[in-house]
């Protein structure tokens, strides 16, 4: 994590067929980036890919007017500064 210093001030966009939906940071989450860490390694052994999911900032699509749902063939893509973009399609059960 030393590239990403202790991971606070990083922009998290969050898009749904290349169209922003989502566009947050790091320093807004209600607890930091290290105490996160920390909590979970108490109970958990972290290992090389794990995500830690931390909550969602303003733009989810149940709260919008019109409200906005996945279907089968979206791709929603989340892209955190400084690490990577990670893309999900969508597909039927």
């Amino acid at each position: 994590m030393s590239e990403l210093g202790d991971g606070s001030g990083l922009r998290v966009v969050q898009r749904l067929n290349g169209e922003v939906l989502q566009d947050g940071n790091t320093r807004d989450l209600l607890f930091p980036v290290p105490f996160l860490i920390a909590y979970i390694s108490n109970t958990f052994t972290l290992e090389t890919g794990d995500l830690i999911l931390t909550g969602t900032p303003p733009g989810v699509g149940w709260a919008r007017d019109p409200k906005v749902s996945l279907a089968t063939g979206d791709v929603v893509d989340v892209e955190i500064e400084g690490i990577g973009t990670l893309s999900n399609p969508v597909v039927a059960e």
